[in-house]
């Protein structure tokens, strides 16, 4: 009886969603796209030549067919990507030595399929790179486990936890090995605009000597730190809060092979294996300042509030990682996307989309973009007209979305229902999800799909979270309602909405649900002209 009336509020909340994405549609209305006359399209002159199987300019300036300004995760597997389909492919790195960070650490499931799509998944071999398998939610002394539901896979299919900076050096060693590859070392000032096209950059060499290189198309991939995607997008970070990072050493995890998440007060904490015998430690702290690290005071901070909320299994390990000093800091930005069509270039990875790194989802993001933009481009053999591959390539930023928006909406959501807070609809929330989650069967592998990047479907999100709020009202009413309780669940509603929608509304509703009515949904590839 329960699970029928669970089922028939999931389908009232599903009508009712419907009815209010109608409401947004109608009040936003659809956006005109000028781009669709054919009057504003503009046809190539360039002179060509074929040169492996494309068409290349003569330009002696067009040293290259794509620059790419980035190698991390996305620069460097888009370079390998790119190469793969014969494309010369010029990479202009900051710095080409191993990174070392905090965060990148976790490949989900859907992402690791993403890397075999694209021939990249031996990139995760010989770097120490340890399986994970779900997840181990803790909260106020009670746990459940969450497995990924990876029945329908082949074997080799589960999440990767490693060294960031491994994987970073695997692909980039594997972008280098194609001869029409090149990565150079240099810093990125500025692009180079000409009557409102991007023919290239403006940088510094590693002997700080200034050049330029162009290019037809220019694929910035600059990072979270970019300073050159203000040019491409309109770029609305914000920092929520930030990760305290530690590793802990030669400790075993109540779950092994699994991503643990405490929820935490006020925030919550990560523990995952980054190898054989480390173990990444990720604490939350909300706001944009944390406690001092130099003066001792994030120390106590650790030890005072953190460590008694931590799994007992892990506790010595973690006060011992805090002994030892190497604590780090990041922050946590959020950015949706929002690019500015821009003839000659392109935005690709944390340069152009962000989301809260809770649910480590921004590298499945990164690997389906790049699936995405390489089936865009491979039937093009000249990419020397930038207003007709713009027009395009505007297609990129609506294929992307169902993946993306999914992986982004959930992160955003989840995060704030994780955090403690002391509004009672609030707790409310965060104790439906965890009894959501711990009731097993769909209620999990649902939710988890989801995360995972197996499931990317916006609508699944918005039904189980709406049914986590459901849940969580159905609990307050029984077995006798209260006005006090109604007032609760009323709130408990309320809230759900004003977190879920808000980033609905930053991700586009229209994108999000109803692509296909999105005119660039089904644009074409230009003709090629000779």
């Amino acid at each position: 009886m329960v699970d029928m009336g669970l089922s028939g509020s999931v389908l009232a909340v599903v009508f009712g969603f419907v009815a209010v994405l109608w409401f947004f549609i109608q009040r936003n209305g659809g956006r005109k796209d000028k781009n669709n006359d054919p009057a504003t399209a503009t046809t190539s002159t360039t002179t060509t030549t074929v040169y492996d199987g494309e068409c290349r300019s003569k330009d002696a300036n067009d040293n290259a067919d794509i620059i790419i300004v980035g190698a991390g995760v996305a620069g460097a597997a888009l370079a390998h990507t790119l190469g793969k389909e014969g494309r010369r492919v010029k990479v202009i790195e900051r710095d080409l030595t191993e990174p070392d960070r905090i965060v990148g650490e976790l490949l989900q499931p859907g992402g690791f399929l993403k890397l075999q799509e694209l021939g990249l998944e031996d990139c995760v071999e010989n770097i120490d790179a340890q399986r994970v398998f779900g997840y181990a939610l803790f909260k106020d002394g009670k746990s459940t486990r969450l497995s990924y539901p990876l029945e329908k896979f082949h074997a080799e299919v589960s999440g990767r936890s490693f060294h960031n900076g491994r994987f970073i050096q695997r692909m980039r060693e594997k972008a280098a090995s194609l001869p029409n590859v090149k990565l150079e070392q240099g810093t990125v000032t500025s692009l180079l605009e000409e009557n409102g096209t991007i023919r290239g950059v403006q940088y510094k060499n590693k002997s700080g000597e200034e050049l330029k290189a162009y290019a037809p198309l220019t694929i910035v991939c600059d990072g979270c730190f970019s300073n050159l995607r203000r040019t491409l997008c309109d770029p609305k970070v914000e920092v929520p809060s930030c990760f305290v990072g530690l590793v802990l050493e030669n400790c075993q995890l109540p779950h092994a092979n699994h991503g643990h998440v405490i929820l935490a007060d006020p925030s919550p904490i990560l523990f995952y294996p980054i190898s054989s015998t480390e173990v990444r430690c990720l604490v939350d702290v909300p706001g944009q300042k944390v406690p001092s690290i130099s003066n001792g005071e994030m120390g106590k901070y650790l030890k005072s509030i953190v460590a008694p909320q931590v799994p007992p299994e892990i506790k010595d390990a973690f006060i011992a990682a805090i002994d030892k000093g190497n604590i780090r800091t990041m922050p946590n930005r959020s950015m949706p996307a929002a690019p500015h069509p821009t003839p000659g270039a392109l935005l690709m990875g944390d340069a152009f989309n962000m989301r809260h790194p809770l649910t480590g989802g921004g590298m499945t993001v990164a690997l389906s973009d790049i699936v995405v933009l390489r089936d865009l481009l491979k039937p093009l053999r000249d990419l020397n007209d930038a207003p007709t591959l713009c027009r395009y390539l505007e297609s990129f930023y609506t294929l992307r979305k169902p993946v993306a928006s999914t992986i982004n909406t959930l992160a955003g959501a989840l995060y704030k229902v994780f955090c403690a807070s002391p509004d009672q609809a609030r707790k409310e929330m965060r104790d439906a999800c965890f009894d959501y989650l711990s009731l097993g069967g769909v209620f999990s592998t649902g939710p988890v799909s989801l995360l995972s990047g197996l499931n990317p479907r916006p609508l699944s999100l918005v039904c189980h979270f709406f049914a986590v709020a459901i849940y969580g009202v159905g609990r307050l009413l029984l077995p006798f309602p209260s006005p006090k309780r109604m007032w609760i669940g009323a709130r408990l509603i309320s809230g759900a909405s004003g977190i879920i929608f808000p980033i609905i509304k930053a991700e586009g509703v229209r994108q999000m649900f109803f692509p296909a009515t999105v005119p660039a949904y089904y644009r074409s590839p230009p003709e090629v002209k000779l």
